[in-house]
């Protein structure tokens, strides 16, 4: 006898992969499962969709209850994983989304969710490892070809704090002269009519810039950002 289609519907959850440039490392937001399977081991933030919202609703709600949704600058969906064995005992698909929130706010989490860099993760459980890797790679890959550095970026920055964010989000060097020409060439940046002093090493005061707009926008679609040994910024 045939099981009823009931009994094949396979549980949905929404995860979160939200990442933060945070003391000039890319870290991502972790909290430790507070019940098995993977009793205490740190994974992703989400839960469980509800019957009567979207995805997105569903993430939103479960990251307010560990990030201020306020204070996410980008959230997209970055895939959806339907192993039949990534939930021991059950049948349970997850759709994943990357939340970015801009450097130089510090959202209060509870006790038991911590930022991790995403070079140095403990050990997640689940399948989570790999989504964060996803969501990191979702990010650098955008970084070339858009201008979602807004969602890592103050709302006002010298190219040096920008370079800093990039760098931190590449895990690659990038030259402050080529990322200014090509983010101005795109008019991606825009000054805002101020001068940031010099520092302790002296120089001259650097201008300050605001993205131009912070809604995504695809910039330059054949654009790669290359590490130094792979060539120039085009």
């Amino acid at each position: 006898m045939e099981k009823s289609t009931t009994e094949h519907r396979a549980a949905h959850e929404a995860l979160g992969v939200v990442l933060q440039v945070r003391e000039e490392q890319l870290q991502a937001l972790l909290w430790r499962r507070a019940r098995e399977p993977f009793l205490a081991a740190w994974s992703l933030p989400g839960g469980r969709l509800a019957p009567d919202e979207t995805l997105e609703d569903s993430i939103r709600r479960h990251l307010a209850a560990k990030v201020d949704v306020r204070e996410l600058s980008h959230l997209e969906q970055i895939e959806t994983l339907s192993d039949p064995g990534r939930y021991p005992g059950e049948r349970l698909v997850a759709t994943a989304y990357l939340g970015l929130i801009p450097a130089g706010i510090d959202p209060r989490v509870p006790a038991d969710t911590a930022w991790h860099p995403v070079d140095g993760l403990p050990e997640l459980a689940f399948d989570h490892f790999a989504v964060v890797l996803a969501g990191r790679e979702r990010l650098r890959a955008k970084l070339s070809y858009t201008n979602i550095g807004f969602a890592l970026a103050p709302p006002a920055f010298t190219i040096a704090e920008l370079r800093r964010l990039y760098r931190a989000a590449l895990g690659h060097d990038v030259s402050a002269t080529n990322l200014q020409r090509v983010l101005l060439r795109r008019r991606l940046l825009e000054p805002i009519g101020e001068l940031r002093p010099p520092g302790r090493a002296g120089g001259r005061p650097a201008a300050v810039y605001r993205f131009r707009t912070r809604n995504l926008e695809v910039t330059d679609q054949f654009a790669v950002l290359r590490p130094p040994t792979g060539g120039s910024l085009k």
